[in-house]
C-alpha cells in the first residue's frame, strides 16, 4: 500500500469515528429535548448512553491527536508528543532495534543458515554471468588504468627499481649463476660444441697453418719439413679437441671445470670485481636511463592491459574465464572448500555485526532525530493512524455502555 492509499484510508476511519460522535451529539439533543415533553424511561436510557458516548470519543480523541499535533491548535502540555520528543523516540527506537534484534542469540541462527559458497558457484557455472562479472572488472579495470597519473606511475616505478637495485649484487649473481651451471653439469655441453667448432676450425684452415709454419720457418728449412710439421699440429690439433669433445672425462674438461669454479668464487667474494660490476650497474642505471625504462615499462605494460580488457576475445578474458569456472565447479563440488569459505563469511559477518551494533542504533536515532518533527509525526500517523481511530470508536462504545450502566445502577439502586 503506497502512502496515497494510507492517507485516503486514514482519511476513511477518521471521518468514520467522527461521525459516530456527532451521532451520538445529535441522539443526545434530541433526547435532551424529549425528556422535556415526554417522561417516558427509555428516553433516559438513551440519553445516558449517548451522553457518556461524547465524553468517551472526546477523551480518545483528545488522546489520539494529542500523539500526533495539538488538540484545536492549543499548545498544551504534554500533546504533540511525536514531534516535541523525536530525539527520545529516535533513541529509544535504536536502542530497541540493536537489543532486540542484533544482540547475539538472535542473530547467530540466521548467520548458521548462511551458505554464500553453493549460492556464488551456482551463479558463476552460468556462462552470462561470467561475461557480464568479466565485462564490469574490464570496465572498472580500465576506468583505473585512464585515471592513473602516468607521470606518477613512471616515477613509483622508478623509484622502486632504484630501491631494488641498491640491494643488487651482480657479483654474487653472476657468481651463483656459474656455480648453479657448474652444479647442473650443463657446461659440459659448452665444452663439447666448443671443442668441436675447434677442431672444425683447424681441418678447415690447414693451409693456414701451413702458411703459418712456413713463415716462422728458417729458410734452410726445406718446404716438406715445413709440411710435416704444419700436417703433425693440425693432426695433433684435431685429435686433441676430438678427444676432448667425445671423451667427458678428458683432463681439459676437469680443468675448466676447475678454474670456471675458482673463477665463480673470486667473482663472489673479490672487492675488485664487486667494484667492477658495481660500476657497470652504476652506469646502466643512471636516473635518467632508469626513468627511460621506467616509462617503457609502464607504456607497455599499459598498452598491453589496454588492448587486453577492450577486445572482446583476448588472453586474458579467456583466463579470466578459465579460472571462473574452475572456481564454480570447485564451490560446488568441493565440501572443504564451501565449508571454509562458509565459516569465514559467516564468522566476518557476525563479527562485524557485533562490534557495529552501536553503530546501528546510532544510524536509526540520527535518521529519526534528523527528521523534520512534523515530517516523523506524519509518518507515523500515516503507519498506525488508522487503528489508532479504532480507538476512538471503541471509547465512544465503550463510553457509552459505562454511562448506561451508571445511569442504570442509579435510576434502580439509589
Amino acid at each position: 500500500m503506497n502512502d496515497q492509499q494510507k492517507r485516503f484510508s486514514l482519511r476513511k476511519f477518521k471521518a468514520f469515528a467522527t461521525g459516530l460522535f456527532l451521532l451520538m451529539a445529535v441522539i443526545f439533543i434530541i433526547t435532551t429535548i424529549l425528556q422535556k415533553t415526554d417522561d417516558s424511561h427509555w428516553i433516559g436510557y438513551i440519553r445516558a448512553f449517548s451522553e457518556a458516548a461524547m465524553v468517551g470519543a472526546l477523551a480518545d480523541w483528545f488522546a489520539v491527536t494529542a500523539l500526533f499535533n495539538y488538540p484545536l491548535g492549543l499548545k498544551i502540555p504534554h500533546t504533540n508528543l511525536i514531534e516535541n520528543s523525536k530525539e527520545r523516540i529516535g533513541d529509544n527506537l535504536g536502542n530497541f532495534v540493536v537489543e532486540n534484534f542484533l544482540s547475539p542469540q538472535n542473530i547467530r541462527p540466521y548467520i548458521l543458515k548462511l551458505k554464500v559458497s553453493g549460492f556464488v558457484g551456482e551463479w558463476l557455472s552460468k556462462d552470462r554471468n561470467q561475461e557480464n562479472l568479466v565485462r564490469e572488472l574490464s570496465n572498472i579495470l580500465l576506468d583505473i588504468l585512464a585515471k592513473l597519473d602516468d607521470s606518477a606511475v613512471v616515477l613509483f616505478i622508478g623509484k622502486k627499481a632504484k630501491e631494488m637495485s641498491n640491494d643488487l649484487k651482480i657479483n654474487q649473481i653472476v657468481g651463483s649463476g656459474i656455480e648453479y651451471v657448474l652444479h647442473k653439469n650443463d657446461h659440459q655441453r659448452l665444452i663439447t660444441n666448443l671443442s668441436k667448432q675447434i677442431k672444425d676450425y683447424v681441418i678447415q684452415n690447414r693451409e693456414m697453418v701451413q702458411d703459418r709454419v712456413k713463415k716462422e720457418s728458417y729458410f734452410l728449412v726445406p718446404k716438406f719439413v715445413d709440411d710435416a710439421i704444419a700436417q703433425k699440429i693440425t693432426s695433433g690439433l684435431t685429435k686433441y679437441f676430438e678427444e676432448v669433445e667425445n671423451d667427458l672425462n678428458h683432463n681439459l674438461r676437469t680443468e675448466i671445470t676447475r678454474k670456471l669454479y675458482e673463477f665463480s668464487q673470486e667473482v663472489q667474494h673479490e672487492a675488485k670485481w664487486q667494484e667492477e660490476f658495481q660500476g657497470i650497474k652504476n652506469d646502466f642505471l643512471k636516473e635518467e636511463k632508469l626513468q627511460q625504462y621506467a616509462k617503457d615499462i609502464w607504456q607497455s605494460i599499459k598498452k598491453t592491459l589496454s588492448t587486453e580488457l577492450t577486445e572482446e576475445v583476448t588472453s586474458l578474458k579467456n583466463y579470466l574465464k578459465k579460472n571462473l569456472t574452475e572456481l564454480s565447479q570447485n564451490l560446488k563440488s568441493d565440501e572443504n572448500l564451501q565449508h571454509k569459505i562458509d565459516h569465514w563469511i559467516r564468522f566476518t559477518i557476525y563479527k562485524y555485526i557485533l562490534k557495529n551494533t552501536h553503530q546501528f542504533g546510532a544510524l536509526i536515532s540520527d535518521t529519526v532525530g534528523n527528521w523534520q518533527g512534523k515530517e516523523l509525526s506524519d509518518k507515523l500517523e500515516l503507519e498506525v493512524g488508522k487503528d489508532l481511530q479504532f480507538i476512538r470508536v471503541n471509547g465512544t462504545l465503550v463510553g457509552g455502555l459505562v454511562g448506561l450502566i451508571i445511569y442504570t445502577v442509579a435510576h434502580f439502586f439509589i
